[in-house]
């Protein structure tokens, strides 16, 4: 089981880019999907949540009205749009959720290999 992200790359300021967050050997349709970013020398920050039930989302305050966190469950996958992109926007993007494993209800930790954007002139 895995989380795949994708999508990144070097974009200039006002951009935009779509970041794919992909599952593999589970389905993602019961589970809230995650959207971390870390900024180079600055701690993993989450940016973004996509409720498994609603398809609700909540956005951290800096990417709000910029950033669209959706979800297709039949091609088990999470997007990131990301428009009007700015230099602080720089960073490597991680997708997680916690699923669960067996009967008993145990949960892993599942986190994208993350995928690299760059906000450049």
């Amino acid at each position: 089981v895995q989380l795949q992200a994708s999508g990144g790359g070097l974009v200039q300021p006002g951009g935009s880019l779509r970041l794919s967050c992909a599952a593999s050997g589970f389905m993602l349709r019961p589970y809230a999907i995650y959207w971390f970013r870390q900024a180079p020398g600055k701690e993993r920050e989450g940016i973004s949540c996509i409720a498994s039930s609603d398809g609700s989302t909540s956005y951290t305050d800096s990417v709000k009205g910029r950033f669209t966190n959706s979800r297709d469950n039949a091609k088990n996958t999470v997007y990131l749009q990301m428009n009007d992109l700015k230099f602080e926007d720089t960073g490597v993007y991680y997708c997680h959720s916690s699923i669960v494993v067996n009967v008993e209800g145990s949960r892993v930790d599942l986190w994208g290999q993350g995928t690299e954007v760059t906000v450049s002139s």
